[in-house]
């Protein structure tokens, strides 16, 4: 029986997404197989919750725990962690100096997709179309005219790193932006204003499933609101429909691209990624590394629909990382 640490929670307003997606992963793990400890990573403590909810800290120096004077080791992490520090490479660079396999992609790879403005420039020359784009860092000039000038209107506002759609806005006037702006500074010091893409939106989970790069069914994105928010996500607001209404032919297409992206950046673990359809042309908005884990989740829905269970999900997910 291998001892899996299962890390939640984290730094960013995605920590309470992240402690559902953990305790899924505690739930559907093989316990035939593994010993599931569930790790909690908030910047005030590292702690293993048990079943009762008692804590025991985290020693750091090597990320053991001491229970009942007895010292337990961890054969492999599994990274449930949203956002900072699970999804930014911090964690990866972390487990990688204390040679501790772990479940999703190394460090640079988490760096890089993290960072919305570098994953699309190192994707750009590998043919892979993406919005029209205006870059501000925290305390820059904003020149309104010049930002409409470049993206149009409406657009959309985003922090550079952040993710679960927080402090992102769909902006319709010039006036709006200014507002749009300082929310999106809230999540992060940097940010990317992007043209508004018409068309149809999909999202795309990549695994490597028992050794082979897997391209998983396409979900569909219809939201209620303006664009698929927070409340679009996690609160009913959109109808997620796996698999998508789209031809064979576009199917084929925007799976080459995803595979395509994750085989360029060397990926390990999940991915998804999102793009929208405008014109036959699929446009990527970003790509997820640590992707939602909830039973309602996309990655489980796409998974599912593959005839893949959760269990056997993330069983592929411990055994590819202890190879």
């Amino acid at each position: 029986m291998k001892n899996i640490a299962i890390i939640m929670g984290g730094y960013s307003s995605e920590y309470k997404i992240s402690l559902i997606s953990g305790n899924v992963v505690y739930q559907f793990l093989d316990k035939t197989k593994y010993n599931g400890f569930r790790i909690h990573i908030f910047k005030e403590k590292w702690v293993y919750v048990d079943a009762n909810d008692a804590e025991f800290p985290i020693d750091k120096n090597d990320f053991s725990v001491t229970i009942n004077e007895t010292k337990i080791s961890f054969d492999c992490v599994f990274n449930a962690i949203h956002g900072t520090p699970g999804e930014d490479g911090l964690m990866q660079a972390y487990f990688e100096l204390l040679q501790i396999p772990q479940t999703s992609c190394d460090y640079y790879q988490a760096a890089l997709t993290f960072n919305k403005r570098d994953l699309l420039s190192v994707l750009k020359p590998y043919g892979i179309k993406t919005a029209i784009s205006y870059y501000l860092n925290k305390g820059d000039i904003i020149n309104t005219e010049e930002i409409i000038t470049k993206v149009g209107l409406p657009c959309f506002v985003k922090p550079n790193k952040a993710g679960s759609s927080f402090g992102i806005s769909k902006v319709k006037t010039a006036a709006e932006l200014p507002i749009a702006i300082e929310m999106a500074y809230k999540e992060d010091n940097e940010i990317i204003i992007e043209s508004f893409l018409d068309g149809t939106e999909v999202s795309v989970g990549v695994i490597n499933y028992k050794g082979t790069v897997t391209v998983l069914p396409i979900t569909e994105i219809v939201s209620d609101n303006d664009f698929f928010d927070y409340e679009a996500k996690y609160l009913g607001k959109s109808q997620e429909i796996t698999p998508a209404r789209i031809s064979d032919e576009m199917t084929q297409k925007i799976s080459e691209i995803a595979k395509r992206a994750y085989d360029v950046l060397k990926m390990k673990g999940f991915s998804r990624s999102e793009f929208i359809i405008v014109n036959g042309e699929p446009h990527m908005l970003e790509m997820n590394t640590i992707p939602g884990l909830t039973t309602e989740s996309l990655i489980p829905q796409q998974a599912k629909a593959a005839g893949i269970s959760l269990e056997d999900l993330f069983t592929n997910a411990i055994e590819l990382a202890l190879v």
